[in-house]
């Protein structure tokens, strides 16, 4: 059995102005805070001698490991995103940051935010603009009907609402 993964699809480099702003918030809460305090608890570690059988010291590289990955693909994913703030002329269309209420065959209605990658939250029903259901919105008008393969197979919806709010 290999080790080897293939790599992930690129996701898409659209972000609103919160979803950046979230990323430069976590970039400096692990830059400024949890960095140094992490660097000081192994400094810490190593001072009270042997290393190789120190779980203080061997889980503090650890963590620093983990952190500064993070930080790596933060410092990537920021020079590459491109935040998206206006709103469409076209309105009555689904693109980037629609607000789309929807309605299946069972008529339970459903409200999707369709932001970055980065941003998504299914709790707040924010869905990324690179998932199925999103691609299958995109360009669509309200009373279009929407055929899509979900995870439990083909679903269909109608677009109820489109909204676009201008963030503050």
């Amino acid at each position: 059995m290999s080790r080897y993964r293939p790599p992930r699809p690129q996701s898409s480099v659209y972000i609103t102005q919160q979803g950046k702003d979230a990323l430069l918030a976590e970039h400096d809460e692990l830059w400024y805070k949890k960095r140094p305090q992490v660097t000081r608890s192994v400094s810490e570690a190593a001072a009270q001698g042997d290393r190789s059988e120190n779980a203080e010291y061997i889980y503090g590289k650890k963590q620093l490991r983990e952190i500064d990955s993070r930080l790596r693909f933060l410092k990537k994913r920021l020079d590459v995103v491109q935040i998206v703030d206006q709103i469409p002329q076209d309105q009555s269309k689904v693109f980037f940051a629609a607000i789309v209420t929807v309605e299946n065959e069972a008529e339970e209605v459903s409200t999707y935010h369709i932001v970055g990658a980065d941003e998504i939250d299914l709790r707040q029903g924010k869905i990324s603009i690179d998932s199925p259901l999103a691609k299958a919105l995109l360009g669509k008008s309200v009373g279009d009907e929407v055929i899509f393969q979900g995870p439990k197979g083909q679903l269909v919806y109608f677009i109820e609402a489109i909204e676009y709010k201008r963030e503050p």
